[in-house]
């Protein structure tokens, strides 16, 4: 059963400062909790990732997955190619720029191969939201400081 959550962020830094943040994969087991490696293996014409293998642990389980990213303006959405742990993933970050600021709309649906108990499930999506946006946000802020 898939589950989907959504959740909304302002972060102080324009778009493209904030999409640097996200495209800039191999930085992000430094800042991002479940993330334990990522390596890129596909880059498009424009540069950004492609596709990219990562070693991620949620609620104790850990999973390796290759995700494939599409760039489009202020928009970076993936879906899942592999995963040892889910059927699907698929997520979406929307970057509306507002004066000084950004909000970053962050969507995610996932749907585990495996039946997980609804707690440890709502878990591991609160954790994966939190680090795609409270985490990013402190990224970028410490990103735009010159501090990481």
């Amino acid at each position: 059963m898939a589950i989907k959550e959504s959740r909304d962020i302002v972060i102080e830094a324009s778009p493209e400062e904030i999409l640097d943040v996200i495209a800039d994969f191999e930085a992000m087991p430094e800042w991002s909790e479940p993330h334990q490696s990522a390596e890129i293996l596909e880059t498009g014409d424009d540069g950004r990732p492609s596709k990219v293998k990562m070693k991620v642990r949620t609620a104790g389980i850990t999973d390796e997955q290759v995700v494939a990213y599409t760039w489009s303006g202020n928009e970076v959405t993936w879906t899942l190619v592999s995963s040892g742990q889910q059927k699907s993933q698929d997520g979406k970050y929307t970057l509306v720029p507002d004066k000084d600021a950004t909000l970053v709309k962050m969507e995610i649906s996932v749907d585990p191969n495996v039946p997980l108990p609804g707690f440890v499930l709502k878990r591991a999506i609160k954790g994966t939201i939190d680090s795609a946006t409270k985490d990013l946000r402190k990224r970028v802020l410490n990103v735009k400081k010159g501090k990481a």
